[in-house]
């Protein structure tokens, strides 16, 4: 279905997630609360085949879901936050449940209110490399992307990617879209511990590396990390050991 012109964008997209999670969650009881909170009989319970499609598990139901909650807010663009408010109250909020990580286990859901969530999904071949922003540390990263095409995967930094005003909604969508983070912690780089907590909050594979073990944060000590020297010599020994870390990972 295509939501009316009448909306922003922005709220389309609430409303569109606001029909997953009813289609998902939502009962009969539901419609019929919410027809008494949004004032609209006609246009919810009173909808021919909404009700009916729920019942019986119709093919249609999610169509008429969406016909239903679009006539509502249409109706009156304040419904709009009823329903969502509504449906946080009863189902743990309006937010899109996405995976950020490619994992089976327990999953918590939450909305960012700094970053905006990417459209794209996790791509399980993508690598994102997070290092100081520093000349030395050009041929850290080449060794890292040769590491990773051994492994048919694909390394990328946040600085060879311009799809935003503001750089850390180039990291955070990249982080996002990664199956592992490679974090250099050399030199104690602020930057770099921010984004490894991103990393660690969407539940990604983290690699600490580091050219000092001093420089691994306390926090952070209980986790494995590869050390590695940054000469030709250093770099030679660390791709390998590297590649078969991304090995053990995928």
């Amino acid at each position: 279905m295509v939501f009316g012109s009448s909306l922003s964008a922005a709220d389309n997209k609430r409303l569109l997630n606001l029909c997953k999670q009813a289609v998902k969650f939502f009962n009969a009881s539901d419609w019929q609360l919410l027809d008494l909170m949004t004032g609209n009989t006609k246009l919810i319970s009173g909808h021919g085949r909404l009700l009916r499609s729920l019942s019986f598990g119709d093919d249609d139901y999610e169509g008429n879901v969406h016909r239903a909650l679009f006539n509502v807010v249409e109706h009156n663009p304040a419904n709009l936050q009823i329903v969502e408010d509504f449906a946080s109250e009863r189902y743990g909020g309006s937010a899109e449940n996405i995976s950020t990580a490619l994992s089976k286990s327990r999953q918590i859901s939450f909305t960012p209110s700094v970053f905006e969530v990417p459209e794209e999904s996790v791509d399980a071949a993508l690598v994102a490399v997070m290092t100081p922003f520093q000349p030395q540390f050009e041929p850290v990263f080449l060794t890292i992307r040769d590491a990773a095409l051994q492994c048919d995967l694909v390394a990328v930094r946040a600085k060879d990617i311009w799809q935003h005003s503001v750089v850390i909604q180039d990291v955070f969508s990249l982080i996002f879209r990664s199956q592992i983070v490679v974090c250099d912690f050399t030199g104690k780089n602020p930057n770099v511990f921010y984004e490894a907590g991103i990393a660690h909050t969407l539940g990604k594979h983290v690699v600490p590396i580091t050219q000092a073990e001093a420089d691994i944060p306390f926090d952070l000590r209980h986790h494995r990390f590869l050390p590695y020297l940054n000469n030709e010599e250093g770099r030679a020994e660390f791709r390998p050991q590297l590649a078969s870390r991304f090995r053990s990972l995928v």
